[in-house]
Order: C-alpha cells, then sequence, then structure tokens
C-alpha cells in the first residue's frame, strides 16, 4: 500500500499471495477509505423529544461543486482505530431479545412485472433502503475540513465535516456504515427516503471498520433484503448505492470482478492518511467494477434481486476516485458483526491464541529453518485453541484449510474470514517433519477486555489477536 504520495509507509501492506494480481497492484496503488467533502454547515437538531422534524434536503450545483471540491485529497484520510468500544451513548440493550435485521418481504425481482429494465427494478426495489450520513465536528474547517489546517473552535458550533452512506437494518432506524465514515463524529443527521433525522452511533468495530447506527425516533422505514455473500460468482450483475460527492441516491452498475480479497491496512499507513494510526483488517472482500467514488462509503452493494451483498468500503486508484476496482465487505460478515452491536455485544472475532513472526528466505537460512516461508509460532497461549489442538512454539504453518500460508499475515488473515468455533486444518513443519493439526478456533473477546484495561508497550494488534508479544512478532 503507498500513501497520497506513493510512499511505502513504515511495516509496507500485507505481501500478496502468488497468483494475487490485485494485491501487487495495491502495493503500487494503494486502496483508501472514502468520506464526503465538507460542507459549511452548522449543526441544527432535527427534532425535539416527541417529536420528529423533517428536513427535505437540497441537491443544486452548489452542493456539487462544495463536495467536489478536494476530492482527490479527502478520499485518502485515514481509517478507524483497532480498539473495539462501544459509543457510551448508544450502545442498545434488547431485554435478551434479538433485533431482527433486513426486510422479510423478500422475493425476486422481476423486471417484466412494471416493464422495468433490470438496473430500473433493483434501484426501485433497494434505493429506500440506502441513506446519507452527514457528520458534524465541533473543529473549525480547514482548508478540507478533514484535520488539514482545522483546529478546535472553542465555540461548541458543529459544522458539517464529512458525509457517507449507509444501509437501514430494521424499520425503526439501525443503519450500518463504516466505521471510517462516522469515527470522531459529535454529531450525525441521516436523510432516508429525503426526510432527515438525528442519529447517534450505537457501537462500531474499527478492526473491520464496521459501524451502527440509530436514526432517532424512527419508524416504518424499509430495511434492506439480505443477500447471501458466500456464493458469489466472478462475472454476475451488482449495483452500487450511495452519495457519492454528496449526489444522494446515486446508482452505479457492474460485475463482480474477484471474491476473497484480503488486506490489512496498518497503523503506519492509517496515520499517514490523517487517521488514528491503528490496524484494520479486510478480509475476503469483494471485487467490484462498479463505481465507487467519494461518499459511497458505508452504501450499498446488492445483486440482481436488490439483496445486500456487501457494503462498499475501498478503491484502488492513482487519482483517489473511481478507477473500475472498488471493493466492499461481505455482508454475511458484516451482518454478524452488525448483529452483535445492535444486540448491545462488543464484536468478537476468531483466534488462534499464538504469537507469530514472519518466515522467509534469510531468517530460515539464519537460523537453519527447514522452510523458506510461512508463519513462525513464538508463542503458544494457555487454554487457546493452538494450545488444545497441540500446536507448539517453534512450529511453522505453512497451510491453513489446504491454502499457502506465506506470512503472518495471510494467517491473520485467513484466521479472520471464520468464525470463533470454527475447525480449521492447519499444516505444520515442526523439526522439518510435516504434520496435519485440526484446531477450534476461540474468540478474541479475553483479548478485547485485556485491551480496554491494558495500555502496555506491545501493540494493539498483537493484543487483540492473542496477548502481547514481542516487537518483531504479531499474534492470531
Amino acid at each position: 500500500m503507498t500513501d497520497m504520495h506513493g510512499n511505502t509507509p513504515a511495516g509496507g501492506s500485507v505481501p500478496p499471495k502468488p497468483g494475487d494480481e490485485h494485491a501487487q497492484h495495491a502495493a503500487q496503488t494503494g486502496q483508501q477509505p472514502y468520506y464526503q467533502q465538507p460542507y459549511q454547515q452548522a449543526y441544527q437538531p432535527q427534532h425535539t423529544p416527541g417529536q420528529v422534524a423533517v428536513e427535505k434536503k437540497s441537491h443544486g450545483l452548489r452542493t456539487f461543486l462544495l463536495a467536489f471540491a478536494g476530492a482527490a485529497l479527502a478520499c485518502v484520510i485515514g481509517l478507524g482505530g483497532f480498539g473495539i468500544w462501544q459509543a457510551a451513548n448508544g450502545s442498545s440493550s434488547n431485554g435478551g431479545s434479538q433485533t431482527v435485521i433486513g426486510s422479510t418481504d423478500g422475493g425476486s425481482v422481476n423486471a417484466n412485472d412494471e416493464d422495468l429494465t433490470l438496473p430500473e427494478a433493483v434501484a426501485k426495489k433497494s434505493l429506500p433502503s440506502v441513506v446519507a450520513i452527514d457528520v458534524y465536528t465541533n473543529q473549525s474547517a480547514g482548508m478540507y475540513g478533514y484535520g488539514y489546517g482545522s483546529s478546535n473552535s472553542g465555540s461548541g458550533t458543529l459544522t458539517q465535516s464529512s458525509l457517507g452512506s449507509g444501509v437501514v437494518l430494521t424499520k425503526d432506524g439501525y443503519i450500518i456504515t463504516n466505521n471510517h465514515v462516522v469515527e470522531g463524529a459529535d454529531a450525525l443527521k441521516v436523510t432516508i427516503e429525503g426526510e432527515q433525522y438525528d442519529a447517534e452511533v450505537v457501537g462500531t468495530d474499527p478492526s473491520s471498520d464496521l459501524a451502527v447506527v440509530k436514526a432517532k425516533d424512527a419508524s416504518d422505514l424499509k430495511p434492506i433484503e439480505i443477500g447471501d455473500s458466500d456464493n458469489l460468482i466472478i462475472g454476475e450483475w451488482v449495483m452500487t448505492i450511495g452519495s457519492p460527492f454528496g449526489l444522494e441516491q446515486s446508482v452505479a452498475t457492474g460485475i463482480v470482478s474477484a471474491t476473497s480479497r484480503s488486506q490489512i491496512m496498518d497503523g503506519s499507513s492509517s496515520a499517514q492518511q490523517g487517521g488514528s494510526g491503528t490496524t484494520t483488517i479486510y478480509a475476503n472482500m469483494i471485487q467490484t467494477d462498479a463505481a465507487i467514488n467519494p461518499g459511497n462509503s458505508g452504501g450499498a452493494l446488492v445483486d440482481s434481486d436488490g439483496k445486500l451483498i456487501g457494503i462498499n468500503t475501498l478503491i484502488t486508484s492513482y487519482s483517489g476516485n473511481y478507477s473500475g476496482v472498488g471493493f466492499a465487505i461481505p455482508v454475511n460478515y458484516a451482518v454478524n458483526i452488525a448483529q452483535q452491536i445492535i444486540d448491545g455485544k462488543t464484536p468478537t472475532h476468531a483466534q488462534l491464541g499464538v504469537s507469530l513472526s514472519n518466515v522467509n528466505a534469510q531468517n530460515a537460512q539464519r537460523y537453519g529453518l527447514s522452510v523458506d516461508s510461512g508463519a513462525y509460532v513464538a508463542n503458544v497461549y494457555s487454554g487457546s485453541g493452538a494450545a488444545e489442538a497441540g500446536i507448539e512454539q517453534g512450529d511453522i504453518i505453512t497451510k491453513f484449510d489446504g491454502s499457502n500460508v506465506e506470512s503472518a499475515s495471510d494467517l491473520m488473515l485467513d484466521i479472520r474470514a471464520k468464525n470463533p468455533g470454527d475447525k480449521v486444518t492447519l499444516e505444520v513443519n515442526r523439526n522439518g517433519e510435516t504434520k496435519q493439526i485440526e484446531v477450534t478456533l476461540g474468540s478474541d473477546d479475553s483479548s478485547q477486555g485485556a485491551t480496554q484495561q491494558n495500555s502496555s508497550s506491545s501493540s494493539m494488534l498483537e493484543r487483540l489477536l492473542g496477548g502481547g508479544s514481542g516487537s518483531n512478532q504479531n499474534a492470531a
């Protein structure tokens, strides 16, 4: 990954797996999260208690010009942190009952029912479920309003600083979006079918770049129908929906260009792009050539039945704008995280329970290792899935469920694509002998608790993925 000037940040990006042309291309061009450009507009509450005030939004030329100005720079703002937290004023409790996500009015899109083309029929079905999210901060706007020349105003005035998109999950206003859309927000407004509501952050999972917000006092909204991202076919038709450059309710069509595209955006890259300097893991993303531009972040990627299959998140681009290579977080993963947040839980992820170092030709020769690529097990944590399965310190993990593991980062991405409780088969090299070991993955919930209370010098990445480790080690 490169920064906006084309420099490779300290730590670099994840080494691409053999045959993964995208990872090689991303190392040259960079994948960038998308925000929207600032508006110099003061925040005004949308309603008083017991009353929802409705505001129709304007889409004039001035709005577009304000949105377009500085797009290339604004879209490289950094992502959210890797620490997992629940927003203090938005944590939801459902009294033990689970909020049902998604529309129950399913069914295929039939373009012939109303003499509509396929894009027209899909847009008609899906557009009411995709929203614009206006982000307000109490900073005075600098050149672009994203920390470039910004300073605290001291006046307490909230200024609209950015905009993204979101997708309605429930009738009462739960909306999924990207963490980088709402990170740092002091107030939010969401526009749903032309009506604007105050909103609040319910919770976030910065490590996955996902968040849930709630439209206050909303009712009888139209949740999107949830699809299945596990069985996508390369070449199948898709549509992106969101607010590119502030132009709400915009659609673009394309195909699924590839699946299983993975990337770790490290803390160095995030810091250089103006973010919080912590790490985000993107596993098994959907690649599409349907247009994704600044303001599309958090919006919907839907299939030919108008079902949600992904949350638009990243692109690869030299310019910072659409270049035909965009990425969406798969809906099966995203909705699982959103459900945990809505139910008042801290999102959890699969964990192996080891500290890792990279194996390469250099250190293999230096230390007399029997293989020259893989993930070296520097430590195994007591009570973890790895310990119970018999993984030992000094093992070199070379395959994960039959796929080659070239580095510690590869293994981390493989694990993030699984769920706690899943069984996986690892191929390890132990003193020159190859072994197949089945491991039941654990959960990182205990690590997260330690992270919230621990401010030691070990990296956030290491603590969250399995416990403290040395400076040259990662954990999984």
